[in-house]
């Protein structure tokens, strides 16, 4: 029996260490997990656990990238973990040929899905980002940590 559950343990971890072998997955200094995938529109393994949610806030996030770039953070994770602004919470880069580097930072953080959320209501609703950046500068300014140094649009 003691043979058995040893080598049902062995194939496990052996399944296991070819599968992460084979993603584009990693394990940033900062305790993130970034995880490549080949397009914006295919989302992270790390989210599979997730609710829909957060899968969907990693959509927008992705969708309203360009904005997100000009929205501060403020749940301190421009101190903590180099952020420059909301975008940096959900996805780290974004190659030349399109492979999105996601960040799960996201995944961890109710501030960050919040100011994502909100922004892109805002814009949804033909808010310019200007309007949007004001906003939340004004709802998170105050009782929140500093906010990520985010260049004005």
């Amino acid at each position: 029996m003691r043979r058995g559950i040893s080598v049902s343990l062995m194939i496990v971890w052996s399944v296991f260490f070819l599968a992460a072998c084979h993603t584009d997955t990693e394990l940033a200094k900062t305790g993130d997990v970034r995880e490549a995938t080949p397009a914006a529109d295919v989302l992270p393994t790390f989210l599979s656990g997730k609710s829909e949610d957060v899968q969907s806030v990693y959509r927008i996030a992705a969708e309203r990238r360009q904005m997100l770039q000009h929205i501060p953070c403020y749940c301190g994770c421009g101190d903590s973990v180099g952020h420059q602004s909301n975008a940096d919470c959900f996805v780290y880069t974004v190659k030349e040929d399109g492979a999105v580097v996601w960040d799960d930072h996201g995944t961890k953080c109710g501030v960050c899905l919040e100011i994502a959320v909100k922004s892109a209501q805002m814009a949804a609703e033909g808010a310019d980002i200007k309007t949007v950046r004001q906003t939340i500068d004004a709802q998170y300014g105050t009782g929140y940590a500093d906010p990520t140094p985010t260049p004005l649009p």
